[in-house]
């Protein structure tokens, strides 16, 4: 074989060649990558406690405020039940998705990104990815829509298949508010040796998990997959600079606007039906709630708050929304889930941040809504009528991280892969193998772990 031009990296004295050789190095490449990413995770947990714990507070409280002074009536009902609590339980976690974005946009400022992909491509190819590949699956911590685009630099036509088929595996910025609130609901907010917080550690085992996952996938679809091939590895080194403010704030802003208001469309709109499918039904048991509940309560002594809990509570059990999740109750009831929650997952299938804002919907048709209660609040208070213990507990919650982590509950994706690859079998096959995977892990967990 003809050798080609031969760097002589012992005369290279500058610091770039210093920083090169110590970024890229076999053993403390990956170790300074780890704890990049550590860091990382740490910091978004850290940092956006408080900015968070504020935006939840305050549109509980404007949530209580507009039933409280507005005209009783549908439209109130309307905005207090379903739009607020909708967009409220998106716009929550506004700033962990922008601490998200600014890391990202540093580490591709500073140039160190582009050593990364260069760092990653010795153990990309054994698992049938280039080096190339880390940039999709790293951009997918973003949205996996323009990172499975970015998967066109790709030469060799495999490589980007796998690529496209597994970067959804990546842990994007939709999965990150169902993360965090399930996160804050089973996980302490404990510190390990004094610094190292339980719940950020949780959140970097989840992106490693995803990460993880999509190596694996490829690992099996590069041996599934049959094409005589050729590929070659060629990717530019920037030189390290002072990540620019402007730059990066234009960046973080432009990524977090667009999450917002892509998810706020779908958000809203799918609170508007969630709200009337939650406020309205046909059957005795919807229009004579009242009846029956006092009927049920003639031998007791309760409050007109309790009393008006329990009316709403049991309409909503037998609305239209109610009827819908009892059907497919049986179905997710292995994997520690209720009817609640399975309206969530089937309409977090439009985007996955929705699962999130379906509870906060679903909990407030069901409260009688002068409460300044949060979204955090309402999902710990949920108690399972049958058993009495908590919805969200530590078994039911791991449940659904895997759920989440492994499910492609993005119909979005879907059509872009579609797009990518021109055919709707490779779309098929990642919707039906990731779900299958999904809801397998979830029950296994579950079952485990109760």
């Amino acid at each position: 074989m003809k050798q080609g031009l031969k760097i002589d990296t012992s005369i290279a004295k500058d610091y770039r060649s210093k920083l090169d050789r110590i970024l890229t190095h076999k053993v403390w490449g990956y170790v300074i990558f780890f704890l990049i990413l550590f860091v990382i995770f740490q910091s978004i947990f850290e940092w956006s406690t408080i900015p968070m714990d504020f935006i939840d507070a305050s549109f509980a409280s404007l949530s209580a405020y507009t039933a409280a002074e507005l005209p009783a009536g549908v439209l109130t009902d309307l905005i207090s039940q379903g739009i607020i609590p909708g967009i409220g339980g998106i716009l929550i976690f506004i700033p962990q998705i922008a601490f998200l974005f600014m890391f990202i946009s540093i580490l591709e400022e500073s140039g160190y990104m582009s050593r990364v992909v260069f760092l990653m491509d010795k153990i990309m190819r054994k698992f049938g990815l280039s080096g190339k590949s880390i940039v999709p699956l790293i951009s997918g911590t973003a949205c996996a829509i323009p990172a499975i685009m970015s998967a066109r630099n790709i030469e060799n036509w495999k490589e980007r298949l796998i690529t496209i088929l597994v970067t959804p595996f990546t842990t994007c910025s939709a999965r990150l508010p169902v993360y965090a609130i399930l996160i804050s609901l089973i996980i302490p907010e404990k510190r390990l040796f004094g610094f190292l917080s339980l719940q950020g550690l949780t959140l970097m085992i989840l992106y490693l998990l995803g990460f993880g996952m999509a190596v694996f996938s490829a690992y099996l679809l590069n041996i599934y997959l049959k094409f005589n091939t050729k590929s070659y590895f060629v990717v530019e080194m920037p030189s390290y600079k002072v990540p620019m403010f402007r730059n990066v704030s234009i960046n973080v802003i432009e990524k977090t606007k667009a999450f917002v208001f892509g998810a706020g469309k779908i958000i809203l709109a799918i609170s508007i039906i969630l709200w009337f499918l939650g406020s309205h039904g046909l059957s005795d048991n919807f229009n004579n709630a009242e009846q029956i509940i006092s009927e049920q309560n003639q031998d007791k002594i309760v409050t007109s708050e309790e009393f008006l809990d329990q009316v709403n509570s049991y309409k909503l059990e037998n609305s239209y929304i109610g009827i819908m999740g009892k059907a497919i109750e049986p179905v997710i009831r292995p994997l520690g889930y209720d009817w609640k929650i399975g309206i969530a997952i089937v309409s977090s299938f439009a985007a996955r941040e929705v699962f999130v804002g379906t509870l906060a919907t679903i909990y407030s048709v069901e409260s009688h809504g002068d409460e300044e209660i949060t979204i955090k609040n309402r999902m710990a208070a949920e108690v399972n009528p049958v058993t009495g213990e908590k919805v969200f507990n530590f078994a039911t919650g791991i449940s659904l991280l895997l759920f989440y982590a492994f499910a492609m509950q993005c119909v979005s994706t879907l059509a872009i892969v579609k797009k990518e690859t021109n055919s709707w079998k490779w779309p098929i096959v990642q919707l039906v193998f990731m779900t299958g995977f999904a809801y397998l892990t979830s029950l296994i967990a579950f079952q485990i772990l109760k």
